[in-house]
């Protein structure tokens, strides 16, 4: 029995490292307990459940939207840009058939590189006027220094480049006394090279769609009384013109002048001059109903106001005319307001517009049946263009200002009004307060910021209102130029306001009132009321010389914009006509609008009806080599420029002649 009550060192030992062993619930006291333990595990499971299940849902929306893009993307490239990419393509694909495009070569592994061109390509595709020095000057290429002809492989074009213009400085000092060649003979050879080069490295269009070409008139050939000034200088420019083989010219009809003195008095004498004089030239003529406004922008044309009477009106009711939210007025055009108020000595804006274009159809009948005049153009704006006054320099506006909403005259805001309370909420009869002044910029304002108000519910009511008001006015008033000019060519100017069109809100399309943020196309609607009424579009492609040092700053994207407004035309059956806005000297802005003009890699081939070219005043000409107007044409009519039947050595012997 005692050793039976003595410890055991095992047991001692093994009670040291093993807890003691707790007596398990029996009972009632064992159910209760594990009531209590299944409560906070199953709690804790189902909360843990439906996390999971949503951060699925999200994970689903996520990848359905990022497969919405990339298909969006993916059609696009195919559609427009004609990749050939497989049905299932991934983003590898797109990558390799991207880089292939801009020249790169895409082996089967994925190794990536750019071709390397021979010698010879490289000394004379990218530089054809800088290899001319040594032939014009009758210098052997023995002569040249060794170390600029030398090359290597590993050399760049852009480093070729630093050499060959080192080379050229070089020759020139060395033999400055030896040549009998100035430096304006030298321009000279160096230009008629470039022109035969350019036709052989593929800038010859020959075959290609013919583009008609129309030549806008100045403003000034028409004085205020409906007077020709110059018939002789007229005379003088359609000969230059005929001579380019130009297809006809643009001509403005001014509602100031024809109709400025006294309601429903109409003086076409001036016009009727001028045309006999364009029709002895067998030249067409499109004709521009300008109900706007001319030189309140700092064009340096003769100003063409309002007609007067309608300005006598103005005084006593100043609401007939566009309004900002500071209660400046602007007089380029009468507001939209009017357009059913018989406001305008018993008659409305409409009916203005319509007793005026009759007047003309019917002034000159004889030019439209015999089809001289081949078309004609409806002022639908300032400057002639679809779109509300929101930048107009004269007020104060510099480029790249986002502008200002027009829509503060009483009978916009009672339309505005009506459109609240049929949407049930009165309060949003207001524009906005917090989108800035002319010259702010996106996001220093409230509304046009990224996540700004201009996509709330009332931002969204507002925009989608002042853009209907836009595209009625245009039906209203095409629906009486249908039966004015009925079987004749309409046509309606819309603008390129291309700046901000790489932010969110598209600021400064949206106070001229294109609803055209990035998540909708604007266009649309537009494009749906000129297809109704069988109307063509003419684009108005600003900046075709060169990118503004500011784009950047800008965020403007011209490129983006043509693309965007050609193809939403193009797909609702429209015809397109492009118009430059600024001036065009150089073969770089010439060569970017017949680019424009027949897109050379269009699947469905393409191209603008007509282009219509404003000429600078007086028009200027190169003293050496080729017209580059007429080359233009050429190229637009889709013609040989007959360049490589020239000899180079006939060139040179033509250079160096006294």
């Amino acid at each position: 029995m005692n050793d039976l009550l003595l410890p055991d060192p095992a047991s001692d030992n093994s009670s040291d490292q093993q807890p003691p062993q707790q007596r398990r619930p029996r009972g009632f006291a064992a159910r209760n307990n594990n009531n209590n333990n299944s409560t906070e595990s199953s709690t804790g499971k189902v909360v843990g459940k439906k996390e999971r299940e949503r951060e699925k849902e999200r994970t689903k929306l996520r990848e359905r939207h990022r497969r919405a893009i990339t298909s969006r993307m993916l059609a696009g490239l195919r559609q427009h840009g004609n990749f050939t990419l497989p049905a299932r393509a991934d983003m590898n694909d797109v990558l390799a058939a991207l880089a292939r495009e801009a020249g790169w070569i895409v082996e089967a592994d994925g190794t990536t590189y750019r071709p390397s061109p021979p010698l010879p390509a490289l000394q004379l595709a990218p530089f054809p006027a800088r290899q001319t020095e040594c032939p014009l000057k009758i210098k052997s290429s023995l002569e040249c220094p060794q170390s600029i002809l030398r090359t290597e492989d590993s050399l760049s074009p852009g480093s070729l480049d630093s050499v060959v213009v080192a080379g050229r400085d070089l020759k020139s000092e060395n033999y400055a006394s030896a040549s009998p060649i100035n430096s304006s003979d030298c321009f000279q050879a160096d230009q008629l090279m470039d022109d035969i080069r350019s036709v052989e490295n593929g800038d010859d269009f020959t075959g290609t769609p013919n583009v008609p070409v129309y030549v806008m008139l100045s403003t000034g050939v028409i004085n205020n009384f409906c007077q020709l000034i110059d018939p002789e200088g007229i005379r003088d420019e359609l000969r230059h013109l005929k001579s380019l083989h130009v297809d006809g010219v643009v001509v403005h009809c001014w509602w100031g002048i024809v109709e400025s003195w006294s309601p429903q008095k109409y003086l076409w004498a001036g016009y009727r001059e001028l045309f006999s004089i364009i029709r002895g030239f067998k030249m067409k003529i499109q004709v521009v109903m300008a109900f706007h406004e001319c030189g309140g922008n700092g064009s340096g044309d003769n100003p063409i106001s309002l007609p007067k009477w309608v300005l006598e009106i103005g005084k006593d009711n100043q609401d007939i005319f566009f309004m900002d939210r500071e209660g400046r007025r602007n007089t380029e055009y009468l507001s939209w307001g009017v357009d059913k108020e018989r406001v305008l000595r018993g008659r409305t804006g409409i009916e203005v517009y319509y007793d005026f274009m009759r007047s003309f159809r019917m002034e000159f009948d004889d030019l439209f049946m015999e089809s001289t005049i081949s078309a004609v153009e409806i002022g639908l704006g300032a400057s002639g263009e679809l779109k509300y006054p929101s930048f107009t320099e004269r007020i104060g506006w510099r480029y790249p200002g986002v502008g200002e909403f027009q829509c503060y005259d009483k009978y916009l805001q009672q339309s505005l009004r009506k459109a609240s309370n049929l949407r049930g909420h009165s309060f949003w009869a207001r524009g906005p307060d917090n989108a800035g002044q002319y010259n702010s910029r996106p996001q220093e304002t409230g509304f046009f910021c990224d996540r700004g108000d201009y996509d709330s519910y009332y931002g969204r009511f507002f925009l989608q209102w002042y853009s209907k008001t836009l595209i009625d006015h245009a039906d209203n008033v095409l629906c009486l130029a249908n039966l004015a000019f009925e079987g004749t060519q309409l046509i309606v100017k819309i603008p390129a306001i291309y700046w901000w069109y790489r932010t969110t809100s598209h600021a400064a399309e949206l106070t001229a009132g294109f609803y055209n943020p990035t998540n909708q196309d604007g266009y649309s609607s537009v494009f749906e009321v000129l297809k109704k009424h069988s109307v063509t579009l003419k684009f108005v492609c600003s900046g075709l010389q060169s990118s503004a040092p500011e784009n950047g700053e800008a965020s403007a994207d011209l490129e983006g914009l043509i693309w965007q407004v050609l193809n939403s035309a193009w797909e609702r059956g429209l015809t397109i006509a492009g118009q430059n806005a600024l001036p065009c000297y150089d073969r770089e802005g010439y060569t970017r609008i017949v680019e424009i003009a027949k897109p050379m890699n269009d699947p469905d081939h393409r191209h603008l009806l007509f282009f219509v070219y404003q000429q600078p005043s007086p028009l200027t000409q190169r003293d050496y080599g080729f017209s580059e107007l007429d080359s233009f044409i050429r190229c637009m009519h889709g013609k040989h420029l007959n360049l490589l039947n020239v000899n180079l050595l006939e060139l040179i012997i033509l250079v160096l002649s006294p």
